[in-house]
């Protein structure tokens, strides 16, 4: 298959790219991804291949997707014909257009040295995807933690108004108890960790000269 090549040189020693996603690296929840619609539009892949190519060159796109590592696919011709549902020697005689289904796809070194195919244009959206998903997890970590510390506060309220006013004091408490793994602050755990808060406060007390 010609659209079969290497490229670039890698710190492993070989002379395949390493794919920078392993098996554990899922989407999972994500049942859209962005594509440059512009891109596509403009792409000699779509100007110059055949219906055809360009359906199973899409097809083995979004296949990709829910691969092991995500955005790869397997190099055998056999089992890649297999997953299309074509016959493999009509895919075979179709990767040797200059626009084939395979067209920018590239070999590639992945997790315990298997070597499967990536293509530029997933990686691109794949670490947009990631990048995302990174970042509404810590939207959503910090719209947690506020949530929890309010209530917080409103607890300890009915213990100490004036320790609620003190912010160090509750995000200690807040801390303490997350370290602690509890799931729920009963009325007791709350106590436990203002016992330790207070012996916290004396124990600094003491060591100053």
């Amino acid at each position: 298959m010609s659209q079969l090549k290497v490229v670039g040189g890698t710190t492993s020693g070989s002379e395949l790219p390493l794919y920078p996603y392993g098996a554990e690296n899922r989407l999972d929840s994500h049942f859209f991804v962005a594509w440059e619609r512009r891109r596509w539009l403009n792409s000699g892949m779509r100007l110059q291949g055949t219906p055809e190519c360009r359906a199973l060159y899409l097809d083995l796109i979004w296949i990709s997707y829910d691969q092991a590592p995500v955005g790869t696919l397997p190099t055998d011709p056999a089992i890649l014909a297999k997953i299309l549902m074509v016959d493999r020697g009509h895919f075979e005689a179709l990767c040797k257009l200059p626009f084939g289904p395979l067209h920018n796809w590239v070999r590639c070194e992945c997790d315990g040295g298997e070597v499967r195919l990536m293509h530029g244009q997933v990686l691109r959206t794949l670490n947009e995807a990631m990048s995302r998903r990174e970042d509404n997890r810590a939207k959503n970590e910090a719209a947690n933690a506020a949530k929890r510390l309010q209530r917080l506060r409103s607890t300890l309220a009915g213990y100490d108004a004036k320790l609620v006013e003190n912010d160090a004091a509750v995000r200690w408490i807040d801390e303490y108890l997350v370290k602690q793994g509890v799931a729920y602050r009963t009325s007791s755990v709350v106590e436990e960790a203002l016992r330790s808060w207070s012996d916290h406060m004396l124990d600094l007390g003491m060591r100053r000269p």
